[in-house]
């Protein structure tokens, strides 16, 4: 079955929220990195504009950005009601309220969107759907990020989370999985199996993170070769 837009559900964060999920310090931000099912993040605009180099990838990619910006908006009315109905589920510490919120999220989508045809030309956003093999060779990246997709879509399978993580391996040195909680933020069945067929071959190990919004939402999987 082809991809559908309407079937997403675009939530962008920014180059800030990126550092604190990923434990990013400044000798990464340094490297060459790559961001899986980055969506409507502005981080490759932010890297980009200081100097960086990110190339992420996406199935949304695929799609204009009049698309984009029509789903993005028909996503900002259900997701803010939801939050309204589920406030108790976040810790509002970095981000205070709402409004606060929608205005971080949107400006990060925003900024995404102004630099969305460039990036497309310039090759940093690039259409692609895991767990389909990469055009680029073995260890072209230093580092994989992965936000808010891997572990969490349980229903996507454990064959789906080997395939796509063993593809991002190879083309990574090391790859970084936030959060290791499922959609109803409990910690992922996934995680404990993913650990287990990866640590014979690579360095595994969890870290807790400064970034929690969602509770229980502070733990990074890295995996290293």
């Amino acid at each position: 079955m082809a991809f559908q837009l309407n079937s997403v559900v675009p939530w962008g964060r920014n180059m800030e929220e990126y550092i604190r999920m990923f434990r990013l310090n400044e000798s990464d931000l340094s490297r060459r990195i790559a961001g899986f099912g980055d969506g409507p993040a502005c981080f490759n605009c932010e890297m980009t504009e200081r100097g960086g180099s990110v190339i992420s990838f996406d199935p949304i990619y695929q799609f204009s950005k009049t698309d984009l910006e029509k789903r993005i908006e028909e996503v900002r009315v259900i997701v803010m009601r939801q939050m309204s109905e589920n406030m108790d589920n976040y810790v509002w510490k970095h981000i205070k309220n709402l409004d606060e919120l929608e205005f971080t999220r949107m400006s990060a989508m925003r900024r995404f969107l102004s630099d969305y045809e460039k990036g497309k030309a310039e090759g940093r956003y690039v259409f692609h759907e895991l767990p389909d093999r990469f055009i680029y060779d073995d260890d072209h990246f230093d580092i994989g990020l992965s936000s808010h997709f891997l572990l969490m879509y349980t229903s996507l399978g454990y064959d789906f989370h080997i395939a796509s993580m063993t593809e991002m391996l190879r083309v990574c040195k090391e790859i970084r999985i936030f959060p290791i909680v499922d959609l109803d933020a409990h910690e992922s069945f996934l995680t404990e199996k993913v650990i287990d067929y990866f640590k014979k071959d690579y360095k595994v190990e969890i870290v807790k993170t400064e970034y929690e919004f969602q509770k229980g939402e502070n733990q990074l999987l890295i995996i290293g070769k």
